[in-house]
């Protein structure tokens, strides 16, 4: 039996199917880009998430940098970012001319280390990046309290965080600012490239809006420009899809509890770990997370039976060779390197059936040998 990482061949063809006349309406305008669907689907998301603002652009990775140089940041600054992450975290800091400084991560959440922060601010602080990975958000009360203590601007690495909540706060609301990713594979996902960036901020809006469509006579903000637009097809798609995103988030759920109490019986393997900390956090999982003894080993037995799974993030951003001239050596974050070397995705998405969450514990439970 195959089970593939990702599946969402029925909800497209059902999204299709009902879209067609819009598509093909839209196909035949020459407002195909950044029109009035991408302006329906920014409201959609601010009705969605709460925020005053939403701003589309082509993908996250573009979102981050827009925000960054929005909020002025730029040569001479230093960004504070966790080791352990997607690399465009780090490399939108890097892009916008400034220097992301690393901090370990909570070994449960992945999320920053709160509490490692304090130690890491500098005179050219000016902003911290936390990032929501894999299932649940990083501690935001306590880290927008240590950033307000300090003066800085709180950047929300949402890109995995759609429908994630606390205090009744959508992720990306909290902060500052915060981006989203609509990559195929998200919670909530395009049919190629997309993101979007959320703030209460009107000023900061103005300027994102600003950095990210280069037209005419259009006033920048600061030095950084970038043209960064979503395609009209994608916010089409997205918009039915955003209809559904209840049910999907659901079932998602749904599998990573059958896939929890299917593989708590696995010696060798250790399950995701929500972290309630008393404000009505919420969980969504985006990707299964587990840690896994012989990591690489298991993908790899997996792969033979025809069962894809994908490692996270396999070298810390700190070990990587581009920041190898910040000084960083191995060691100097434990937590996100013992990640590294652990943490393996399993299949995780709506279409995910329960033989396929069987056939995923059985063969991790016959290859550690035990029977779950």
């Amino acid at each position: 039996m195959a089970v593939a990482f990702y599946d969402n061949k029925l909800e497209i063809a059902d999204i299709l199917n009902f879209s067609f006349a819009e598509l093909h309406e839209l196909l035949c305008s020459p407002d195909i880009i950044d029109g009035a669907s991408v302006r329906d689907f920014e409201a959609d998301i601010r009705d969605w998430t709460g925020a005053q603002h939403a701003i589309a652009v082509n993908n996250a990775t573009d979102g981050l940098m827009i925000a960054l140089a929005a909020a002025g940041i730029g040569p001479g600054d230093e960004v504070i970012v966790p080791c352990y992450s997607f690399f465009a975290t780090a490399s939108s800091v890097v892009h916008v001319g400034a220097m992301p400084v690393f901090v370990d991560i909570d070994p449960q959440t992945y999320a920053l280390d709160i509490d490692k922060i304090q130690r890491a601010i500098t005179q050219r602080t000016k902003a911290i990046m936390p990032v929501h990975l894999f299932s649940q958000m990083a501690d935001m009360p306590k880290l927008t309290k240590l950033a307000h203590e300090h003066g800085l601007l709180v950047v929300e690495d949402s890109a995995e965080a759609m429908g994630m909540y606390q205090y009744d706060q959508h992720a990306g609301t909290i902060g500052d600012i915060g981006v989203f990713s609509f990559f195929p594979t998200k919670t909530l996902g395009a049919l190629g490239d997309a993101g979007m960036i959320i703030t209460q901020n009107v000023s900061l809006a103005e300027k994102c809006r600003a950095i990210a469509n280069l037209r005419d006579g259009q006033a920048h903000a600061g030095h950084f420009r970038i043209l960064s637009r979503m395609d009209d097809w994608q916010a089409i798609v997205l918009r039915q899809r955003l209809n559904r995103l209840d049910g999907t988030i659901g079932a998602r759920n749904a599998n990573a509890r059958r896939l929890t109490q299917l593989l708590s019986l696995v010696k060798g393997v250790q399950t995701p770990v929500f972290v309630d900390k008393g404000y009505g956090s919420s969980a969504v999982y985006y990707v299964y997370l587990i840690e896994a003894e012989r990591r690489d080993e298991l993908a790899a037995y997996l792969a033979r039976h025809h069962v894809a799974a994908e490692t996270y993030y396999p070298l810390a951003l700190h070990l990587q060779p581009v920041f190898r001239q910040l000084g960083y050596v191995e060691g100097d974050f434990p937590h996100a390197e013992r990640a590294s070397k652990r943490a393996l995705g399993l299949p995780m998405h709506p279409e995910l059936k329960e033989p396929d969450v069987q056939e995923i514990a059985r063969l991790i439970g016959a290859f550690y040998g035990d029977n779950p």
